[in-house]
């Protein structure tokens, strides 16, 4: 019997460690360099999990809010904002003692993260309800109403299509529970007024640039008052003499004594304000409430020292209301916008 001797060639052993020889196959190559170009690849995505985490964390500036929001523990939130910064090899916040603030590049991502999450919840709102409209009530003062939130509220109604919201602008202080409000925000000093504060009030005079041109009675200093009518709203007049609401920017100012040329009054903040607008006096402005007319450059400071008011805006949701996601939608966005005013 002839014996067949076959020969067999044996590849080159290659383990876990070693690097691949001459003679292997491109492909193999390829298998081996894959988890390594995954780690480095830049357009990877962090967990969508952690970036929802971040996007709650810069939102609210605080770990532990986050982190009750997200259903987790605040320990357990700080580790998810040290993984992601791992994954990122940037800083994306300044641990301060009791306080957080955003780096640049934290700001970057945290303006990415609002549009991309804020996209996707709008989407999948008209998934699940495509039909469905949810209604919701507001009560706020006048000014609040005429010269903050309404300007702004169209940015609402884009991200959040079926919400119908309707505002009462009184100074009447509902009972939300009982006569059927969602939300309040109201003026009144945060020591008595239970909510979440939105912003603070900074008083300064206001008036339309018209009143600064030349030809007009001087107003470069505080005491220039005195050639000017005032602008006064009748709900706050306590005399005949100064309005109420004049008398702290002007005690601050040491002008407790000033008559002006002339007051004119109005039953509203926002009358009061369309006055100055059509150059008709001066008014109190109210901080952040003029601010975008002082912007636009429509009114204009003559004198920069503004006076701190005693006074906030605070934001009041009923209880019960929470249970809408309407409600909780237009109170963070809210919330968003104090800050942004801030």
């Amino acid at each position: 019997m002839r014996l067949m001797h076959v020969c067999i060639a044996h590849a080159p052993a290659v383990n876990e460690y070693s690097s691949p020889r001459v003679g292997l196959t491109n492909d193999f190559s390829e298998r081996l360099a894959f988890p390594a170009r995954m780690q480095k690849d830049p357009q990877r995505l962090p967990p969508l999990d952690l970036l929802a985490s971040f996007e709650a964390c810069a939102r609210h500036l605080s770990f532990t809010r986050a982190a009750q929001e997200r259903f987790v523990t605040q320990s357990a939130m700080s580790r998810q904002m040290k993984a992601l910064e791992e994954d990122l090899g940037v800083a994306l916040f300044r641990r301060h003692h009791r306080a957080l603030a955003l780096t640049e590049q934290g700001l970057r991502l945290q303006q990415a993260c609002t549009q991309a999450l804020g996209t996707l919840r709008t989407a999948v709102m008209q998934l699940r309800a495509p039909q469905a409209r949810q209604a919701l009530t507001l009560t706020t003062t006048p000014g609040l109403a005429s010269l903050w939130l309404i300007p702004r509220l169209p940015r609402f109604t884009r991200e959040h299509p079926g919400c119908d919201v309707r505002i009462e602008a009184s100074f009447q202080r509902r009972d939300l529970a009982a006569e059927g409000f969602d939300i309040a925000i109201r003026y009144g000093r945060p020591s008595v007024v239970d909510g979440v504060p939105l912003f603070s009030e900074a008083l300064l005079p206001v008036c339309s640039p018209k009143l600064m041109r030349p030809g007009n009675p001087p107003l470069k200093t505080p005491q220039d008052l005195r050639l000017h009518a005032l602008l006064e709203v009748a709900s706050v007049q306590r005399h005949p003499g100064m309005p109420l609401e004049w008398d702290p920017w002007l005690q601050a100012a040491g002008l407790e004594d000033l008559q002006p040329a002339a007051m004119l009054t109005f039953s509203g903040y926002a009358e009061a304000i369309a006055a100055a607008l059509a150059g008709q006096g001066v008014a109190l402005g109210r901080k952040p409430l003029v601010d975008d007319l002082l912007r636009q450059r429509l009114l204009v400071a003559p004198f920069k020292n503004a006076t701190a008011s005693m006074r906030s805006y605070i934001l009041m949701v009923e209880p019960r209301s929470r249970e809408k996601p309407a409600v909780r939608a237009l109170e963070q966005w809210l919330l968003q916008e104090a800050r942004a005013t801030e």
